[in-house]
């Protein structure tokens, strides 16, 4: 416990962790419990099918109330428009659905993207990295692996480039800037292109959003959404058996559910 705010913590070398309470995750607990109970004593949810045509129906279906991170009206209405078939587009849909990149048209674009709309790589060398957003930076460590390929950052250095985005340092954003189109000039790539692409980089990734935070939040919706389509008794009992207080739940706990 410190009395330092997080920029000093950082400054002095130290490490701060965010803990957060999800009920959901008690939710997915209970539901195991009783999926093992009352149907198949061998499920786990860990080994839940990524691939699930029944939970992606339910997703494109907009039916997800009561689904981790997909039951606001609006989420509802965007997972009809997008249709999501991988887990990929619920790690995107994660990451993009924010004040950002919905008024910037960046949600829209990805969309139309998905179902169709041709697009170009500034740079072939992006392909493996932008490949599954569909051209788009969508997530930080794309910016840092771009930074990587095309200027020859260091991952350090990439990690600072994505520092000073995220956090709209001005004065370290012109000095990563300098040293990214140096950095490419350097390698050989032509400056103009180089140049528009630092525009492109400077304008998404500041919409851009941390992808192992948005994949462990996706699999967790995933899950969720597995048992309401495959297990919906469960899934309620476990829903709303959820919001019970801690009071009540040392009893529940000796109770088959």
């Amino acid at each position: 416990v410190t009395q330092f705010d997080k920029n000093i913590l950082e400054l002095l070398g130290i490490l701060k962790i965010d803990v957060l309470g999800l009920r959901t995750l008690s939710a997915l607990s209970s539901a195991e419990k009783m999926i093992r109970y009352h149907y198949d004593p061998n499920f786990s949810i860990k080994n839940i099918p990524l691939d699930d045509k029944e939970t992606f129906e339910l997703l494109q279906q907009g039916k997800t109330m009561g689904v981790f991170q997909l039951e606001s009206p609006a989420m509802r209405k965007l997972l009809v428009r997008l249709k999501p078939n991988h887990i990929n587009d619920l790690i995107a849909i994660n990451a993009l659905y924010r004040p950002g990149p919905i008024q910037s048209g960046m949600v829209d674009e990805y969309i139309e993207r998905k179902h169709g709309k041709k697009f170009e790589y500034d740079f072939e060398e992006l392909k493996p990295i932008l490949e599954e957003t569909y051209g788009l930076i969508v997530y930080q460590e794309q910016v840092m692996l771009a930074a990587q390929v095309l200027a020859g950052f260091t991952p350090g250095e990439a990690d600072t480039l994505r520092k000073a985005i995220g956090k709209k340092k001005k004065e370290l954003m012109d000095a990563m800037r300098e040293k990214f189109i140096n950095g490419a000039k350097e390698r050989g790539y032509d400056e103009r292109k180089i140049e528009e692409l630092w525009e492109k980089i400077e304008k998404f990734a500041s919409y851009s959003f941390n992808k192992s935070h948005s994949v462990a939040y996706a699999i967790t919706s995933f899950w969720t959404a597995y048992i309401k389509a495959h297990y919906p008794l469960v899934f309620y009992a476990s829903t709303l058996s959820s919001f019970r207080t801690s009071g009540q739940q040392k009893f529940f706990d000796n109770v088959p559910l």
